[in-house]
């Protein structure tokens, strides 16, 4: 009979799908569940295919977390922030690593000594802060620098519109001298004499605000060589902008519309206005506001969206010139007094002072210092969690990030990590040594949540669902005889002191 999935040899071997037959999918357990315990003279004699889903799919996570192998594996270079972000569909953390030139995976032990706390704004008496004019933007001054040429950190985020997997190329979006600035050429693809339009954007929470004022300092490129002049757009949303197209923009046949202030639904002013600044041509430096009464309303929104838009037109089409627009000294305040907490959303002094301090694992010492230790050759008082120089790290559960030590900093960092097996649909799959425990899992949960069952087939299912967990525990394990015989042959070693 041969396989039952009808693979033959060529189309494995030839595939890339190699070692899969060990899985099964769920679907398939469904499936074949509904065919062995569902029907006229079985245990359960009607029930919908959509409730053996979900049964099917909790039995799936419970198996997950300690039963099945975890083969969820991310690396990245970690950055200067020192942080890694946890992916999307991680539950828990089987091992963190740093990998060494040789490929090597150093551990890295959690610090429990430490964390992000939320930073509450104090006065100089220490006395909390419920301040009018507050500032609600994050870097509002472009004091910090980041990525080049993509702008991406942690409040302000970049893209650009009517294009899809745009490659900047010698475009740039970068801070400058404290700036903002937008560097843009001729977007040729488009056979126009039009830049790409660019935006960078920064998600703000106003739920405990009435309305806001906003000012700011921009420059638009003036008219030069091949150069008509930048139009820069600074304004307020109430709809996330990432994506292609959401401003409203098309770039189809009527280029001539796209940064045209009118076309985004913005948000509207205290005096019925749309609020957004506008820079012309030649506007050097200038200072535009929306203040008093033309201060912005956001009485009837939790979050808005500040974005920045940026353009250039060029009087030919064929040019390798360039314009530049930047924008600063963006003032985003509220108009009154806050009755809530003011907190700094980005970080704490605690977080500060551990990422920039020399981490103790740093200092190698000799473990013959009769400081430390008071017999000779003895590591006495040594805390084990600290005798190691390979770093240390702690996760962030509120902003859903690993923080890391700063001597891990430009390594490359290895999580390893449990899912719950339900993120994508090739992820749910069953181990075949595990397909019978994730039966009685179902069964179990089936008919314990059914009424006028009883109680002793309720029992006989909860005793065989745990029999079959402990057996797939044990086959997943993976033990093997010859492996434990040689470790226990260098356990038998005499170690001299």
């Amino acid at each position: 009979m041969g396989l039952l999935d009808n693979t033959t040899q060529q189309s494995y071997y030839q595939g890339d799908d190699y070692g899969n037959y060990q899985f099964t999918s769920l679907d398939n357990i469904i499936t074949q569940f509904k065919i062995a315990y569902v029907g006229e003279s079985k245990l359960i004699s009607k029930i919908k295919r959509a409730d053996i889903s979900f049964f099917a799919q909790r039995a799936l996570q419970e198996l997950s977390f300690d039963t099945f192998k975890s083969c969820k594996s991310q690396e990245i270079v970690l950055p200067p922030s020192l942080q890694m972000i946890l992916p999307r569909d991680y539950v828990n953390y089987t091992k963190v690593s740093w990998v060494d030139s040789s490929g090597v995976k150093h551990p890295l032990y959690p610090t429990s000594k430490t964390s992000n706390p939320t930073k509450i704004i104090q006065d100089s008496d220490g006395n909390y802060e419920f301040p009018g004019a507050h500032p609600v933007l994050v870097n509002q001054d472009f004091s910090s620098t980041f990525a080049v040429p993509w702008y991406k950190s942690d409040v302000w985020t970049e893209g650009t519109i009517a294009q899809s997997n745009v490659v900047l190329g010698t475009d740039a979006i970068e801070v400058v001298s404290g700036e903002l600035t937008f560097t843009q050429h001729v977007h040729n693809s488009w056979n126009k004499d039009k830049s790409r339009l660019y935006y960078a954007y920064q998600k703000i929470d106003v739920s405990n605000l009435n309305s806001i004022e906003l000012s700011a300092k921009g420059t638009a490129a003036a008219a030069a060589t091949d150069v008509t002049g930048g139009t820069l757009v600074m304004g307020l949303i109430d709809f996330d902008p990432t994506g292609t197209n959401t401003l409203n923009y098309s770039a189809s046949n009527n280029y001539s519309e796209l940064a045209d202030p009118t076309a985004i639904n913005w948000l509207q002013t205290i005096d019925n206005e749309n609020a957004y600044l506008e820079w012309l041509p030649g506007s050097s430096a200038e200072t535009k506001t929306l203040i008093e009464d033309s201060a912005i309303d956001v009485s009837n929104h939790n979050d808005v969206w500040v974005i920045i838009t940026s353009k250039v037109d060029f009087s030919i089409a064929n040019t390798t010139a360039s314009a530049v627009n930047s924008i600063d000294d963006i003032v985003l305040t509220n108009t009154e007094i806050l009755n809530v907490l003011k907190t700094d959303p980005l970080t704490s002094t605690t977080w500060d002072n551990y990422k920039s301090n020399a981490p103790s694992e740093n200092s190698n010492q000799d473990y013959e210092d009769d400081i430390h230790w008071k017999m000779k050759s003895g590591r006495y008082g040594l805390d084990p969690q600290h005798a190691q120089v390979n770093g240390s790290f702690y996760i962030d559960c509120k902003s859903g990030k690993i923080h890391f030590s700063s001597n891990v900093s430009g390594q490359t960092v290895v999580l390893d990590y449990i899912s719950d097996s339900l993120g994508t649909d090739e992820e749910m799959q069953v181990h075949k040594l595990a397909e019978e425990a994730m039966y009685k899992h179902i069964a179990y949960a089936i008919v314990s949540t059914r009424s006028n069952v009883p109680e002793y087939i309720v029992q006989r299912f909860k005793k065989e669902k745990f029999a079959e967990t402990r057996k797939a525990k044990l086959r997943l394990s993976n033990i093997k005889l010859e492996e434990i015989t040689q470790i226990l042959r260098g356990k038998s070693k005499q170690i001299k002191h």
